[in-house]
C-alpha cells in the first residue's frame, strides 16, 4: 500500500508555533511529512542546520509519520529521493502568496508530479514569522508566547537581553 507522504521545507530559524501548528495540520492529511531544514546561502543563519534540525524536534516531540531532515540542494530532488510528490508551504497572508506561487510553478516545472499545497496557520500564529521573533528576542522582548520552551532557551542563549 503506498503511503501519502508530503515534505514541509523551511528554513525553521528559528521554528515558530506557526510552524509547528502548519506541522500538526499536515500530518492531519498525510501518512508521512518529512520537515526539511533548509540551508540558504543567501540568509544569515541565527542557528546552524543541526540546531535547527534539533529545536523542531525537541519542540514537536516524538510524532508517528514525522522526520525532521536537513534539506540541501534542490527542493525537487530532495522530494523524489523520499518519494514525497506534495511540497507543504505555510502561507500568513497575501504577500506571501506571489513568492510561494513562482516557487511551486517553477517547482512544477522541474518536476511535473509534484504538487503544492498551502497552509494557513491557525489565527493566533497567523502573523508569526522567524524574523519577527529574532527581532522581538534580539531586543529583548517576551517571546514565549511565539515559540516553543526549547525554542525560547535557545533564544536566550544567543539574547542575553530577555
Amino acid at each position: 500500500m503506498s503511503r501519502r507522504r508530503a515534505i514541509y521545507p523551511g528554513s525553521f530559524d528559528p521554528v515558530t508555533n506557526g510552524h509547528l501548528d502548519v506541522i500538526g495540520r499536515a500530518l492531519g492529511l498525510f501518512d508521512e511529512v518529512i520537515v526539511g531544514v533548509a540551508h540558504n546561502e543567501a540568509k544569515q543563519h541565527l542557528f546552524p542546520t543541526n540546531e535547527r534540525v534539533a529545536l523542531i524536534r525537541n519542540s514537536i516531540g516524538t510524532r508517528p509519520g514525522l522526520s525532521v531532515e536537513p534539506l540541501d540542494g534542490l527542493l525537487v530532488d530532495f522530494c523524489a529521493k523520499r518519494e514525497a510528490f506534495v511540497v507543504i508551504r505555510g502561507l500568513r497572508a497575501v504577500s506571501d502568496f506571489e513568492f510561494e506561487f513562482q516557487m511551486a510553478l517553477t517547482n512544477r516545472r522541474l518536476k511535473p508530479q509534484i504538487e503544492t499545497i498551502f497552509l494557513t496557520p491557525k489565527e493566533d500564529c497567523i502573523f508569526l514569522s522567524s524574523r519577527i521573533v529574532k527581532e522581538v528576542a534580539r531586543l529583548g522582548g517576551d517571546v514565549a508566547p511565539f515559540v516553543a520552551p526549547p525554542v525560547l532557551e535557545a533564544l536566550k542563549g544567543k539574547f542575553s537581553s530577555f
